[in-house]
């Protein structure tokens, strides 16, 4: 077990004087990381928080938090089945196998009855869970602790997919915002992949039906307002932002001074930023696409490159052959892991070729830099469509079967990187980044505000 993590023997009510809140991200890393900065930022505002997740995303977390957080954040073992298939070190998104997300997803699903322990056990006055457990908030609203909804992902996609729930066959009323053919297979996968859920067949409209009265979404008004509204009528519930929640950089040794040490050596906006996410791991074809429109940029470039957990991998075997030769000190490959805040914010980080989920856009917003937009899957291609459509970007065309063309990639980050064009595009992401500095904490003092009303209703009830 974790130091300073409970495993529920014995375990008191929450702290006198403040107010409990038990928080149930799922299991990938970016839903954790949101949850975990809101959790943060609430702690300054009179709440205790019980943050709870599986002992494999727990260890993880564990040194953002100590000893800053120590008494303020606890963490909350879920503990899942046993499957012989998905051992203790697969119960998180991060490394998992492709093929094992849909046995994670109904282990999940199954370790309702543990979660259920917990909240006895806690007794917290609120509930803050995710998008794909509507057996969470069932199981609290039974012990009538009121439950909040809180998204990670953008309203621009809450409310397209919201809207294809609702309206099937009906477009979506904002025109820049859609699905090419190939990508609209995978948004169904996406709408499916928990149809057996042990409570509901639909279990994204369940989890926003059992949000109490408000769902909390981490975005901005400036970048999204129209969709907020939409998705507000669409939900039938107050949609509050919580702002961009980008965690502070945390200060790391050994390979991130090599990579900043690199980054310094050269002139301020040549260098290109290269990552698909934690989650997501390139296939062979298109690391090679990749690896070429690179190269043939001729621009400087990061690249972090990632594989699954225990596969057989080797990161010389799959680049094409001569590829790091060839680029020499114009380029830097870097294997696992990588500080992005820490690479975003650096002063030579001119353009960040993206698969554009949610926490990145918000990331490379933050801090002005303009994004490549290359999505893969899931709500990544929307999300491509508003940084277009917010002018902090441009999407890079695949071909009619949704292949990556190398001198597409080349064209699109000749355009921001070189072109007088790019300069457009760092004057509006700059905007941006401005309106998110002046705003500071706004967005957290509604959340508070409204999160109290909550917690006073059940009070006098």
């Amino acid at each position: 077990m974790l130091p300073h993590t409970h495993s529920l023997n014995g375990i008191m009510d929450s702290k006198s004087g403040k107010i409990g809140v038990v928080m149930f991200p799922w299991l990938a890393h970016g839903h954790i990381s949101p949850f975990l900065e809101l959790a943060k930022k609430l702690t300054t505002r009179n709440f205790h928080i019980y943050f709870c997740s599986t002992p494999a995303n727990l260890v993880s977390i564990k040194q953002k938090l100590y000893p800053k957080y120590s008494f303020s954040i606890e963490l909350v073992e879920l503990h899942l089945p046993h499957l012989p298939e998905l051992p203790p070190h697969y119960h998180t998104t991060n490394g998992l196998p492709p093929h094992l997300m849909d046995t994670l997803k109904a282990a999940f699903d199954m370790a309702s009855a543990a979660f259920s322990h917990i909240l006895k056990a806690l007794k917290p006055n609120l509930l803050i869970y995710d998008f794909l457990q509507p057996w969470a908030p069932s199981l609290a609203l039974q012990q009538k602790i009121p439950a909040v909804e809180f998204l990670c992902t953008s309203a621009t996609m809450m409310s397209f997919l919201n809207h294809f729930l609702k309206n099937p066959g009906i477009k979506f009323p904002f025109p820049s915002i859609y699905l090419h053919d190939h990508e609209v297979g995978d948004f169904i996968y996406l709408l499916e992949s928990s149809a057996n859920n042990i409570e509901s067949k639909d279990p994204v409209r369940a989890c926003g039906e059992r949000s109490s009265n408000i769902v909390l979404i981490k975005t901005t008004g400036e970048m999204e307002g129209k969709y907020i509204d939409y998705l507000s009528f669409l939900m039938d519930k107050k949609i509050v932002p919580v702002g961009p929640l980008v965690p502070e950089p945390i200060k790391e040794y050994g390979e991130e001074t090599k990579i900043i040490k690199w980054l310094n050596t050269k002139e301020r906006s040549s260098v290109v930023f290269v990552s698909f996410g934690s989650e997501y791991f390139l296939s062979k074809e298109d690391m090679n696409e990749i690896a070429y429109g690179l190269e043939l940029s001729k621009v400087n470039f990061i690249w972090v490159v990632r594989f699954p957990l225990g596969g057989n991998s080797k990161l010389d075997e799959e680049l094409p052959d001569g590829f790091v030769e060839r680029i020499g000190e114009r380029g830097m490959v870097v294997e696992g892991w990588a500080p992005q805040i820490k690479i975003l914010e650096n002063w030579s980080i001119g353009g960040f070729v993206s698969h554009c989920g949610w926490s990145s856009v918000m990331e490379s917003i933050k801090f002005g830099v303009p994004i490549i937009a290359l999505p893969m899957h899931l709500d990544q291609p929307l999300n491509a469509r508003l940084v277009e459509e917010l002018g902090v970007g441009v999407e890079v065309y695949r071909d009619k079967n949704g292949r990556i063309e190398r001198k597409e990639l080349e064209r699109t980050i000749k355009y921001v990187m070189e072109e007088e064009n790019g300069e457009v595009l760092r004057m509006k992401t700059n905007e941006f980044r401005d309106k998110m500095r002046n705003k500071g904490d706004e967005e957290i003092d509604v959340v508070v505000a409204e999160l109290v009303k909550l917690y006073r209703k059940v009070q006098i009830n």
